[in-house]
């Protein structure tokens, strides 16, 4: 599943790509989750050009002149396809923007599970490059579970997901398994700037393995959430255990605050 990093580089290119463009037709090959009518979202977007897109949390936010937007939420296998009208048509498509110089944008999932949204609702939970100290000490004081399970929870903090918590957890060594309410005033502090540090270097890092990337996922560079490395860069084992459902990748280097 792209994350919180995929995501900002994903709309830093396809605004390069996209912006100024406008739409001619748009096409909605899956419209079960769609939260409007087709025709309200072709008379929403239609004839509208392409200002930006940004990212919200865990999803793309494309943004039009005329004050619409379309959410686009790729869920575990979504992808985004950038094609021409005479390429071969990708398969999958759930909706797919058509603009005026013959470009293409298609939004693909062969579990039909991404899920288009015309003006999403503003949320008023934090993104995670956003989140403060104050914040995360109140939001974890309140419970016992898992401290990783705590960041990946989108009502307290939109934008981690399972590869990124394991990644940031590593950087402020804190166990994953750590109770929530356990983990000293100063160790959030810490959390709170590894969160930050580790989120805007993989972005970075992305970029760099792929300049152009609209899709898929860049995950060379990580240090622990990586499956068959067997030692982070510090020489540190990585082990893996299950944590609410899902691979949960940590070292010894990691305190477990219980």
């Amino acid at each position: 599943m792209p994350e919180l990093p995929d995501l900002q580089a994903f709309s830093l290119n396809l605004t390069k790509k996209l912006k100024g463009k406008k739409i001619q037709k748009i096409t909605v090959t899956e419209d079960k989750k769609l939260n409007v009518p087709v025709t309200q979202l072709q008379d929403a977007l239609m004839g509208h050009e392409l200002e930006k897109f940004i990212r919200s949390g865990k999803e793309l936010h494309v943004l039009f002149k005329g004050g619409h937007a379309l959410g686009l939420h790729l869920m575990l296998h979504g992808g985004l396809v950038l094609f021409k009208d005479d390429d071969q048509q990708p398969k999958f498509q759930i909706v797919t923007m058509t603009f005026d110089d013959g470009s293409n944008l298609a939004l693909t999932d062969f579990q039909k599970a991404a899920t288009p949204t015309l003006d999403p609702k503003v949320s008023d939970v934090p993104d995670a490059l956003d989140v403060d100290t104050d914040y995360l000490s109140q939001k974890l004081g309140k419970t016992k579970t898992p401290v990783k399970t705590v960041l990946m929870d989108q009502k307290v903090v939109r934008g981690i997901g399972n590869a990124y918590a394991d990644e940031i957890l590593w950087h402020a060594r804190i166990s994953p398994f750590s109770p929530a309410n356990k983990i000293p005033a100063d160790k959030v502090k810490t959390l709170v700037k590894s969160i930050k540090s580790v989120l805007e270097n993989a972005e970075k890092e992305i970029l760099k393995a792929n300049p152009d990337i609209i899709s898929g996922e860049v995950r060379d560079f990580l240090e622990v959430h990586k499956p068959g490395k067997k030692a982070t860069s510090t020489g540190a084992a990585i082990h893996q255990k299950e944590l609410s459902a899902r691979k949960t990748y940590y070292t010894d280097e990691q305190e477990l605050f219980d």
